[in-house]
């Protein structure tokens, strides 16, 4: 059964799941009631840094025009322009020992895009989750659901798989960023330019 984290919560993955290497990070929303003549295309990434929580390169921000790790490690499996239908929106799936030894942390995020022009944000978005699950039995491990009202932000920090030794833990992190994707890049050490 998936262990259901609050915000801030820190869970060990690896260790209470020896062997463990093939995950998928699935994550879904809904949108609420909206007049503004646009669909709500959520994009999910992932970005892979150091001990400075920075990137190396720009190759390490997996997203819609970067789908997939030089190292193989971290794939996004492609994105979903409407949020339409059950379960998960996009899916990030990764192989915790393809991941390179500098590479302290996966941070999993999700931005609106174009929020500014089609006048969206959070606010706008119910029902957020992120869930790590098991690839090879599809069993649901861990579960995050976003509960805090994000009324400006259009960008959020969902949670992160971390380095603790030789194993790896999930933290649900829940942390909202006005100026969306460009916001988060700086964050993470991508420059936009």
């Amino acid at each position: 059964m998936a262990v259901s984290l609050k915000k801030g919560q820190k869970v060990d993955l690896t260790k209470t799941n020896p062997g463990l290497s093939k995950i998928v990070a699935g994550l879904g929303w809904d949108t609420n009631k909206y007049d503004g003549g646009h669909d709500f295309d959520l994009d999910t990434a992932a970005f892979l840094v150091g001990e400075d929580g920075k990137v190396t390169t720009d190759n390490d921000f997996v997203f819609y025009n970067n789908l997939t790790h030089p190292s193989g490690a971290v794939s996004h499996l492609g994105d979903n322009r409407t949020g339409e239908g059950e379960g998960d929106d996009e899916q990030i799936k990764m192989e915790l020992d393809k991941v390179p030894g500098s590479v302290q942390k996966i941070a999993f995020t999700v931005t609106i895009h174009d929020a500014e022009v089609r006048g969206q944000n959070f606010g706008q978005i119910s029902n957020a989750f992120i869930r790590i699950f098991n690839e090879a039995s599809n069993e649901e491990l861990i579960r995050y659901d976003l509960s805090e009202d994000y009324s400006i932000e259009t960008a959020v920090v969902v949670g992160e798989l971390y380095r603790h030794g030789s194993e790896w833990k999930f933290a649900a992190v829940g942390s909202g960023f006005e100026g969306g994707l460009g916001a988060l890049c700086n964050n993470f050490g991508i420059n936009l330019g």
